[in-house]
């Protein structure tokens, strides 16, 4: 049965990570004729597509894009009590699936600045790849570079933030603990 958790646990958070990437494409205005924006929005479309029709977007977000997130995290957690817990309780579902939604965000972000980091490592010249995620990170990274500038040519603004986000994602789960 572990591996059917496993397994269940991990398609549901796959695709929960390329929506919310979706929604953040659009918040931070990245290039969407970049091709890994396009497989975002091809793989998505689907299910985004019909939500625009009800609930349009408000002041640059993407609300459809963030309700398919609490969707697909509320669909996640109510399978899993379902077939794993033995009974289904809809608010526990809509808060922990609230809660899946927000470690994914913080896991999604996460995972970029560690690849942009070791992108600025290896890449040479002009990689599509590496400059959608230099568009979704630089305007966290911006504010941190301010106050602490490159060093010698050593950029720690992905070190700071990093760090920065991991205090925020354990003050938040001990705050919703």
């Amino acid at each position: 049965m572990n591996a059917m958790h496993f397994l269940i646990g991990i398609v549901f958070d796959l695709f929960l990570m390329v929506v919310l990437l979706r929604f953040w494409l659009q918040l931070v205005r990245a290039d969407f004729y970049n091709p890994l924006s396009q497989t975002v929005v091809k793989v998505t479309s689907f299910a985004v597509n019909p939500l625009r029709k009800i609930i349009p977007g408000a002041g640059g977000f993407d609300l459809a894009s963030l309700l398919l997130a609490f969707i697909v995290g509320f669909a996640k957690v109510s399978l899993l009590m379902v077939l794993f817990y033995g009974g289904w309780n809809p608010l526990g579902a809509f808060i922990q699936g609230a809660i899946t939604v927000l470690k994914e965000a913080f896991s999604l972000i996460f995972w970029i600045l560690i690849i942009r980091a070791i992108l600025s490592w290896v890449a040479q010249g002009y990689n599509p790849i590496a400059a959608v995620f230099d568009q979704l990170t630089e305007p966290m990274l911006r504010p941190i570079r301010k106050v602490i500038p490159p060093l010698g040519g050593l950029d720690l603004s992905i070190l700071v933030l990093l760090i920065g986000m991991q205090f925020l994602q354990l003050l938040v789960m001990d705050l919703l603990s």
